[in-house]
């Protein structure tokens, strides 16, 4: 299945794309598709239900996030060797665990708001993956058991705040609208091998990130099981999984976003966002 949500800021509600790819209207039905709403009984009740009975949105006006609202918004770092490289990093021996704030959550085509004193805006593709059921010392061969679905997510960030200002990461990666994700969730019986996705990233009409899933260091079944043998991971838990090379500060020279920039960000079988990025106010 393809969840998503519609309508303005703040009053988006819950739908699902049937097999012909109409959007139709989960509200009143079922809960925002946030936390238990998107866990795996929540999942199985939707999936069971006469998707042709539900109304038909016809002209939705804006697509927000996929989530109504994450309980933690993982990210890991330097998880593509590429990308490792073009930092000039050393592979991690393990998995980079950072927070992004959660009030980052933002839609997949809303604007990117470059932060007021801000130099370093960059864009980061990544897969998003969507916890379905409490993981708490689970193994590698069961990991995926806990997924609920996949995402599309850019992890906006920007560079100075994260590395130049001391602390830890999350200064640079939570700003409001860093967190674009959606179009959809896409369940996971839709995604048989999260390790074979192609993803990519267009700046202002040229590809600057194009790559798979094959080049991370460490697999979504190995990030699962690892993150699960220090805390619990619940419901709605979002986690994003690395970008591959291609970001603005790994380029020769850099090069930082601007207002007016246009970022399309894709992986394959989840759906294209696109972002405009703006000023700050």
């Amino acid at each position: 299945m393809k969840l998503l949500r519609v309508g303005a800021v703040g009053a988006e509600r819950p739908a699902v794309l049937d097999p012909e790819g109409r959007i139709r209207d989960l509200s009143g039905r079922v809960p925002d598709l946030a936390g238990h709403g998107v866990s795996l009984e929540a999942l199985a009740a939707i999936r069971g239900m006469d998707l042709a009975a539900l109304p038909v949105i016809e002209t939705p006006e804006r697509i927000g996030s996929c989530l109504a609202w994450v309980p933690n918004f993982f990210c890991i770092g330097l998880n593509y060797a590429r990308h490792a490289a073009e930092t000039g990093a050393e592979p991690p021996r393990e998995p980079i665990i950072f927070s992004k704030a959660t009030s980052a959550l933002s839609g997949p085509f809303d604007p990117v708001i470059i932060p007021a004193g801000s130099e370093k805006t960059d864009w980061e593709v990544e897969l998003g993956v969507v916890i379905g059921r409490e993981a708490h010392g689970v193994s590698e061969a069961e990991a995926l058991d806990h997924v609920a679905g996949y995402c599309v997510i850019n992890d906006v960030s920007e560079r100075a705040f994260q590395i130049e200002r001391g602390g830890q990461w999350i200064k640079g990666k939570s700003a409001p609208s860093f967190g674009p994700t959606g179009p959809w969730l896409v369940t996971a019986d839709e995604v048989p091998d999260p390790q074979a996705l192609a993803l990519s990233l267009d700046l202002n009409g040229t590809r600057v990130q194009d790559s798979a899933t094959d080049d991370m260091i460490f697999s979504v079944r190995e990030i699962i099981s690892y993150m699960s043998r220090f805390f619990k991971l619940v419901p709605g838990d979002i986690i994003a999984t690395g970008t591959p090379s291609g970001v603005g500060m790994g380029m020769k020279p850099q090069r930082f976003l601007r207002p007016g920039d246009v970022m399309e960000v894709r992986v394959e079988g989840l759906g294209e966002s696109r972002q405009v990025a703006e000023a700050a106010a």
